[in-house]
């Protein structure tokens, strides 16, 4: 039985992969057995966050992974290099929150300079983006995705017993100040709390140039909150902005930043909404993305415990280091699921938050 840190089939792989196989990479892209290319790579670069979402983080959960162990700007860096020369294009920098990790916008700059990355984004909760936003723009960051699941600074205490509702708009404020394009907003859907604010966020885009996203609660993370009938599917909020008017498709190519939204746009809107169902409306057949974790496991699938361990990979000299990279990029490619087990909720030991994994 294969284990989560070691997937591949026994054999498959050799300790030094042939140049052909480089080769052979570049020239097809980097495609999963069901022929998904992978062209999206989300990096989290800590599992700290400075709020505690109920849905995110369980009461019992109280650790973060140390220091010495995430992964260097260096590596992450190194890891990226290599893997744009085989078609990754899209990077994603996360966490945790990852501006409580020092020196963010430093790495920016050493991934928006790397070949092939032409689409560089961060999702942030925007406590501290006023801090760091100018230094994340001017080297060379052009869009983010800011959490905010209540417009109600009362209701954000109840969502989050740390945090101010009132330092996150002014992160988005100064994301739109900045110039940042696009800016989009994402919303956790969860029955009960603010399924009442679904028309409030979409209005939103009528307002300024934001993009909302809502989001499906989905079982990972807080699993006590999720079962507590807190799912409210995004069709439901589909069917309350459409109460605002005829939501029309924004077609392919206007979509800003692509992923798994459904988008559409209210007439006279200067943004759009976006609806992401993980559960009732399972986009996995579209699936272009793998996480990359703050200590250095690759992720195919935020739904399956399946993972690969690259810092083995990335600790070689610099003439070894390409080969071996790909070669467990390419164990990642062969394991890679077919779909998500989220409906199931299989137990599984590498089964870990989403701060842990990188949302």
């Amino acid at each position: 039985m294969q284990t989560p840190d070691a997937p591949s089939p026994a054999g498959l792989y050799t300790t030094n992969a042939p140049s052909e196989q480089n080769v052979r990479l570049r020239e097809r892209g980097m495609r999963d057995r069901f022929g998904r290319l992978i062209e999206y790579l989300r990096i989290s670069v800590t599992d700290r966050c400075n709020i505690r979402c109920v849905y995110c983080v369980p009461e019992s959960d109280k650790g973060y992974e140390q220091d010495r162990n995430l992964l260097e700007y260096t590596q992450i860096t190194d890891l990226v290099s290599v893997l744009a020369q085989h078609g990754l294009r899209r990077v994603r920098i996360t966490g945790g929150e990852p501006l409580v990790r020092p020196n963010v916008p430093d790495l920016v700059a050493l991934l928006s300079a790397i070949p092939g990355v032409d689409d560089l984004s961060l999702s942030t909760n925007g406590i501290l983006l006023p801090r760091y936003v100018k230094a994340l723009k001017d080297n060379g960051l052009r869009r983010i995705n800011i959490s905010l699941d209540t417009l109600q600074p009362a209701k954000f205490r109840r969502v989050s017993p740390v945090g101010k509702w009132e330092d996150v708009w002014q992160g988005i404020e100064s994301a739109l100040e900045a110039g940042l394009s696009p800016v989009k907003i994402n919303c956790v859907l969860m029955r009960g709390i603010n399924d009442d604010e679904v028309q409030e966020f979409a209005r939103l885009t009528l307002r300024y140039p934001l993009h909302v996203r809502f989001i499906e609660l989905m079982p990972i993370g807080n699993l006590e909150f999720y079962k507590k009938e807190h799912v409210f599917p995004v069709g439901m909020a589909k069917t309350a902005c459409a109460q605002l008017g005829e939501l029309m498709p924004v077609v392919e190519g206007e979509a800003v930043g692509g992923g798994p939204a459904d988008v559409f746009r209210v007439p006279g809107a200067q943004g759009t909404l976006g609806f992401i169902g993980a559960c009732s409306a399972n986009f996995c057949a579209r699936c272009n993305r793998m996480r990359l974790s703050a200590d250095g496991y690759l992720y195919p699938c935020l739904g399956h415990g399946i993972r690969v361990d690259m810092k083995p990979a990335l600790s070689l000299p610099p003439d070894q280091r390409e080969s071996a990279i790909m070669q467990r990029m390419e164990q990642a490619l062969a394991v890679k699921p077919e779909g998500h087990q989220f409906i199931s909720v299989i137990p599984h030991a590498a089964f870990r938050t989403m701060r842990a994994i990188g949302g």
